[in-house]
């Protein structure tokens, strides 16, 4: 995104990434502040790699309830959720196998993953089964020894908390290491435009739409490679890395659904991933290593 005239531009790391929010046309620093502060937050709250975060407080009271707070459980219970529409193709659940498999450091920081000691051998691997959601007491038991990784959920609700208090400004854009959720118009009066990442060729867009009013959230096997030299967004049903697509970009009501759609339909591939996102009601383009491209059918043409 670019500077606009009379408008509000604001770049900070927040999340392992850069965030960006614009206001069109008018200065807004306040609403910009606060928006900001719910990265803060969520980092706080869901970080896997701050061993003071309440995610990782509750990794080490396995097998008893915890009351977590009101944001925790919204990411939780909405992760275990698609976990089970997805039939564990996304699962908050790979935190051990992400830094089995080199990703135990944040990536723009290198805060290495604190070790809790109660992670179990690789043959006996926890799934989503394993969370237990109370809803009437707000209590998430862990039935066993796990990590948790809300990697894929997190940065989403943060940029769905921020959009929230920004509403009322109707023309911005917030941009969270390209996750992004764009209301209104720009300065220019016109939708924003998106560039969607070419997956093969570094700083080249692949194509370009026009989008208001919802979230735009991409997974791709470029992003980061680990110690095997697989992509970072694993099957958490079986060992191998997904390897069908290069690309999957989704258009949503939100972010977080948007980026968690994102995910299971890259793992679960062409078919299955597009049957997904047709079935849950959203948008999306997909792209093969071979950049063969599938749409839905509400994907926005250029």
């Amino acid at each position: 995104m670019k500077p606009v005239a009379a408008g509000t531009l604001r770049t900070e790391v927040l999340m392992g990434t850069m965030i960006t929010i614009q206001v069109a046309g008018r200065r807004a620093d306040a609403e910009v502040d606060r928006a900001f502060d719910w990265f803060r937050r969520v980092e706080s709250t869901c970080s896997r790699f701050d061993a003071g975060s309440e995610l990782m407080q509750l990794a080490r009271h396995a097998g008893e309830p915890v009351a977590v707070s009101p944001m925790l459980f919204e990411a939780l219970q909405f992760a275990v959720a698609v976990a089970a529409e997805t039939g564990g193709a996304f699962d908050p659940t790979v935190g051990h196998e992400m830094a089995r498999r080199g990703f135990d450091r944040e990536y723009s920081t290198g805060a290495r993953l604190p070790v809790t000691g109660q992670e179990r051998p690789d043959d006996d691997r926890p799934t989503f089964r394993d969370i237990e959601i109370d809803a009437a007491a707000r209590t998430v038991t862990l039935r066993r020894p796990l990590t948790l990784d809300l990697g894929a959920v997190a940065k989403g609700l943060a940029i769905d908390m921020a959009a929230r208090d920004l509403a009322p400004l109707r023309d911005f854009a917030i941009d969270a290491g390209g996750d992004l959720y764009l209301s209104g118009h720009n300065d220019a009066g016109e939708p924003w435009a998106v560039g969607i990442r070419h997956p093969r060729l570094h700083d080249r867009m692949i194509e370009t739409i026009r989008v208001s009013g919802a979230a735009v959230c991409t997974s791709g096997d470029y992003e980061r490679r680990g110690t095997d030299g697989e992509p970072h967004i694993l099957d958490p049903r079986g060992d191998a890395g997904s390897g069908a697509l290069a690309s999957v970009t989704v258009i949503a009501s939100n972010a977080m659904l948007a980026d968690a759609l994102a995910t299971a339909a890259f793992v679960l591939g062409p078919d299955d991933g597009l049957r997904l996102l047709e079935r849950e009601g959203v948008a999306g383009v997909m792209y093969s290593p071979a950049l063969e491209r599938r749409v839905t059918s509400t994907f926005p043409h250029a």
